[in-house]
């Protein structure tokens, strides 16, 4: 089998900020750099090959997300390396719409950004609106649109641009019964096609169904790879275990693990790494705009 997808020691870490000011001096290197961040990835390493459907669960805030946006693109690294082979589609809900278009110019849209050309677009175009099935608000602004609706509309779109690699992040988590079937058997398909997917979500029954391999992420970390019912089962142990503590367990459990990813020595490390050429991009924004304004003021002969 071909390797799809290849993470090897990925990192993602954050800026944390009391407020924006801080943001925009940093930005400007007019203060040091001595905030904290958060390190949303910690050496993640996997390898996903064609024809693969992996799982991906986690409690909330556990990176899941993270790595669906560097999947897709959407995010980059802090540091590792990241090898995708193939065109892949990143479905979660409202991902890639503009809620000021109204649904038919946001198909238009991204089908282009997407690679697809003008007659490929208007080909595709009446299976998108069939798929969704969200009725006359196809021609009003996505803003208006329920959560619900919003994933029909993207998932829709998605799996009618034909990608290499599918990321569905929790997005049929919103959709009534019927339409999440839909989906399933889209994906189905995609499968007996050989492409490569990517399944995140909460539902311990379809990650075993649907899913050979699962990846359990936790506080950044990958906790557990391999076979899905034994992964899946592990992790609804340690869910088992983790409701049947308090609320005031919970908060101090979250707390741990959370501070665990901000006060790392890794944080530094990879900040120091990135800190150079981060550096030279800031003191440019600074820089360069003095040096045009100087130009300009001898040209109209103020020195």
């Amino acid at each position: 089998m071909k390797k799809k997808v290849e993470l090897k020691n990925v990192y993602k870490s954050f800026d944390l900020y009391s407020k924006k000011s801080e943001k925009l001096l940093n930005l400007l290197s007019l203060k040091k750099e001595d905030g904290k961040q958060f390190l949303a990835l910690r050496d993640i390493t996997f390898e996903i090959f064609e024809g693969e459907t992996v799982g991906i669960v986690g409690l909330n805030g556990s990176g899941k997300s993270t790595v669906s946006n560097i999947l897709a693109g959407v995010l980059q690294p802090t540091e590792g390396i990241v090898n995708i082979k193939g065109k892949s589609s990143l479905i979660a809900i409202s991902a890639g719409l503009n809620n000021n278009l109204s649904g038919m110019d946001n198909i238009k849209l991204k089908c282009i950004m997407l690679g697809l050309s003008k007659e490929k677009v208007e080909e595709v175009t009446p299976f998108i609106i069939d798929f969704a099935d969200i009725g006359d608000y196809i021609y009003q602004p996505v803003k208006e649109y329920s959560s619900g609706m919003k994933s029909r509309l993207g998932f829709a779109i998605s799996v009618h641009t034909n990608p290499d690699i599918l990321i569905i992040d929790e997005a049929l988590s919103v959709g009534d019964s019927t339409f999440t079937q839909k989906c399933l058997n889209k994906m189905k398909e995609f499968k007996e096609e050989g492409k490569t997917i990517f399944f995140i979500s909460h539902s311990a029954s379809q990650m075993k169904s649907f899913c050979e391999k699962v990846i359990w992420m936790h506080y950044g970390q990958i906790k557990e790879i391999g076979d899905s019912d034994k992964v899946v089962d592990n992790y609804q142990k340690f869910t088992k275990w983790f409701n049947s503590l308090t609320d005031l367990e919970k908060k101090t459990h979250k707390k741990e693990m959370l501070d665990n990813q901000i006060t790392n020595a890794e944080i530094n490390k990879i900040k120091t790494k990135k800190k150079s050429f981060g550096s030279i991009i800031r003191h440019s924004l600074v820089v360069i705009p003095v040096i045009i304004l100087g130009i300009l003021l001898v040209f109209n002969g103020v020195y």
